[in-house]
């Protein structure tokens, strides 16, 4: 019995340093309330796009709705995240499913 106990306590513990690893996107939205421009000049300061990543990025968003603008562990998008919608552009993170 002592072999499928110690099984267990190694799933867990995989199970944790797994969810702690998962990459993650940082979603912008479209809205009819920012310009282009200040869409771009966001991705730029914010998430240290180049002019031409970022205007690529602001003509998906305004065509398709929403776009991942940036991939990475949720620690180093939050508080991306979180200096965008202080800019009043709607953002989210979310998980990357395999």
């Amino acid at each position: 019995m002592k072999g499928p106990q110690t099984n267990t306590k190694f799933n867990e513990d995989l199970d944790v340093l797994t969810a702690s690893e998962e990459v993650c996107t940082l979603i912008i939205w479209n809205d009819e309330v920012n310009s282009f421009q200040w869409v771009i000049e966001t991705l730029i300061d914010i998430c240290g796009h180049s002019e031409q990543q970022a205007e690529q990025c602001a003509l998906i968003i305004h065509h398709k709705g929403k776009y991942a603008v940036k991939e990475g562990p949720y620690e180093i998008l939050k508080p991306m995240c979180d200096a965008i919608t202080e800019r009043g552009i709607g953002a989210t993170i979310e998980m990357v499913t395999a």
